[in-house]
């Protein structure tokens, strides 16, 4: 039977396995996924992870749950051998896994990007995964605990101070998620001023989100400093160390809480430990149809899509253009990869990818957004219904929609919960202290 292995469990991953399953019969074809997480996280969800709207596990989809007929190799894939068709994979536990194909999908997305700035590596926090997201929620409200028993003084204000590092998209919501968080847990905490807050958006070029046209993009910058962040344009981070943020414009800061949001960068078996074709930025070069190659150097058997692939963008129709790395392009794209490689083993012809884009929508705190479609920007509480309106219709299944949509009606009537669970990150604690408690 022929064997297909998809490399990566996100969105292109999920839905590629998922469309491969309803198109191919049974006996047509094996099907494999390798992933070190055994669940795909919708990250447009995890900056309301963060501010507490959407319990943690609402935004992650199991691969076991919703894959009947693929097998799922939970580990990290090391090497990409094409011309053995290997795969070499990397199990939390045990020896080394050599796994064969016939077919290889990549659709192992990107992480990251990180620079060489000092300290930045040992306190900063990335927003790419669930665990991510609940980590910096947890990291605030636990620092609303302890700052509201301080003094006024360097501790306290260190508590109270947040960076953001990057004003894309995922930077930008994630900064005022947590903001308006933040500003309302001041009802629940009198002994904390609104003065005493302090949030930083860093970002290194003359805007934030790129995505958006110039004005909603100054729009966004006047909304976030109406509400007291200081945003930093044209600025760099130049050193972090120990939470001591230094920035490029000689201003300084001590944060208590740190999150890197700079970017994406190619994932490490693509850009180093593969031998299928990739371009100067590490991504793998890709035709139209999602085969791996170009129209006059095809690589047979190898196919890609999402965050990790040079996708050419037909919408545009600019030469040498390439789709954005979002999550309306990779789901898209993974259900045409499906369909390519079903019409290549049947012996048809595959189609090109092509998607014109439904515009771009962000949330910036409870309440409030921006949208932009073309010419229209519509910003406030429409375009932050029509963000929750698109997401809860976007990830995938109705098991999910459903335990997203009630958490949110729960919330519109009870509240957020502002319950901090840091301490899970050290379980053993309380057994090995006797149950003592201990402030730090």
């Amino acid at each position: 039977m022929h064997k297909i292995v998809i490399v990566g469990g996100g969105y292109a991953g999920l839905y590629t396995a998922w469309k491969l399953e309803k198109r191919l019969k049974p006996h047509e074809a094996e099907l494999l996924i390798i992933d070190p997480r055994p669940y795909m996280t919708y990250q447009p969800f995890l900056p309301e992870v963060a501010a507490g709207s959407i319990e943690a596990r609402h935004a992650a989809i199991s691969l076991r749950s919703h894959l009947r007929r693929t097998r799922v190799i939970a580990g990290g894939a090391t090497m990409i051998n094409h011309a053995a068709r290997t795969v070499t994979v990397e199990p939390a536990d045990g020896p080394e896994l050599t796994v064969t194909y016939d077919t290889i999908v990549v659709t192992a997305g990107a992480v990251t990007r990180k620079l060489p700035i000092p300290g930045a590596e040992e306190v900063a926090i990335g927003m790419k995964h669930v665990e991510e997201a609940v980590a910096i929620r947890d990291r605030l409200l636990t620092a609303f605990d302890r700052a509201s028993v301080l003094d006024p003084g360097a501790e306290r204000q260190r508590l109270l101070t947040f960076a953001f590092v990057g004003g894309g998209f995922s930077g930008v919501e994630g900064f005022g998620e947590l903001l308006s968080l933040a500003t309302a847990l001041l009802k629940s905490y009198p002994e904390i001023r609104f003065s005493e807050l302090s949030f930083h958006l860093v970002e290194a070029s003359a805007r934030i989100l790129p995505e958006v046209s110039e004005k909603p993009g100054k729009w966004v910058v006047e909304f976030l400093r109406s509400r007291g962040a200081h945003v930093h344009l044209n600025t760099r981070v130049v050193a972090a160390v120990d939470g001591h943020v230094e920035l490029s414009t000689g201003e300084a800061f001590d944060a208590n809480l740190i999150v890197w949001t700079a970017g994406n960068a190619a994932h490490p078996i693509i850009a180093k430990h593969t031998d299928l074709p990739t371009d100067e930025r590490g991504r793998l070069v890709v035709r139209t149809d999602l085969q791996v190659g170009t129209f006059d150097e095809p690589v047979a058997n190898a196919w890609a899509a999402g965050d990790n692939a040079a996708v050419p963008d037909l919408a545009l129709g600019t030469p040498g253009s390439f789709t954005v790395p979002n999550a309306q392009h990779a789901v898209r794209q993974g259900k045409r990869l499906a369909s390519n490689i079903v019409a290549s083993l049947r012996g048809e012809r595959p189609r090109p990818y092509r998607h014109d884009s439904l515009g771009v929508v962000a949330t910036l705190g409870l309440g409030r957004g921006i949208f932009q479609y073309k010419r229209i920007v519509i910003t406030g509480l429409p375009a932050w219904l029509m963000h929750r309106g698109y997401h809860v219709l976007a990830i995938p299944t109705w098991e999910r929609k459903i335990r997203v949509l009630a958490v949110w009606l729960t919330a519109a009537v009870t509240g957020r919960d502002i319950v901090s669970l840091l301490s899970v990150q050290e379980p053993r604690k309380a057994f090995v202290s006797g149950g003592i408690p201990h402030a730090r």
